[in-house]
């Protein structure tokens, strides 16, 4: 029989690794925080993390190619899936013709893993290929906001601001960043 300590250690694994499956908002800085009191060190953050990855690619990739399938049968979701192919290689294409594992990789640490995977796939990648480029932007992701969850945590000695703050800033950093870039192409 497993001993009580051990069960409570996997029921708050647990506990994390659901709130890492929330693919938007704020369940990473939330499943760090809880991870962080509940006495879970950083690796096994970053394991239960990686592992969530490999839930979403598995949960992903089969609801991909059935919305594709869809779409060869049902003209309205075709004409999407094709508007959304073009998108997605008009996106790639803004880093050259075939862009490399490194641009990839990058696509999917500034937006998310399943753009991610959806440009590896516009580049030609395959399932295995194509989900690890995008899971190794993830963890890109993940690791700089554990680290910034846990220092502002630290700093603030609140966890609840430390979550708005780094949704906050998830969110204007990227708009941020398109703006400058924007006004600096045009000048």
């Amino acid at each position: 029989m497993l001993s009580q300590a051990l069960l409570n250690w996997v029921n708050d694994a647990w506990a994390v690794f659901v709130l890492f499956l929330i693919p938007i908002g704020g369940g990473i800085p939330a499943g760090v925080l809880l991870a962080k009191a509940r006495g879970i060190n950083w690796w096994t953050m970053e394991a239960l993390y990686f592992s969530s990855d490999v839930v979403l690619a598995f949960a992903f990739e089969p609801l991909t190619w059935l919305f594709i399938e869809a779409g060869n049968r049902y003209e309205p979701l075709g004409r999407f899936n094709r508007a959304l192919k073009q998108s997605m290689t008009l996106m790639v294409s803004r880093y050259g013709i075939n862009p490399g594992p490194l641009t990839l990789v990058m696509i999917s640490f500034g937006v998310d893993p399943m753009t991610g995977r959806a440009a590896a796939l516009a580049a030609g990648h395959g399932f295995l290929t194509g989900w690890l480029i995008a899971i190794t932007g993830d963890m890109i992701f993940f690791s700089a906001i554990m680290v910034s969850t846990i220092w502002l945590n630290s700093v603030l000695g609140d966890g609840t601001w430390a979550v708005l703050l780094v949704v906050l800033l998830m969110t204007l950093v990227p708009i941020l960043v398109r703006r400058v870039r924007s006004r600096l192409t045009r000048t």
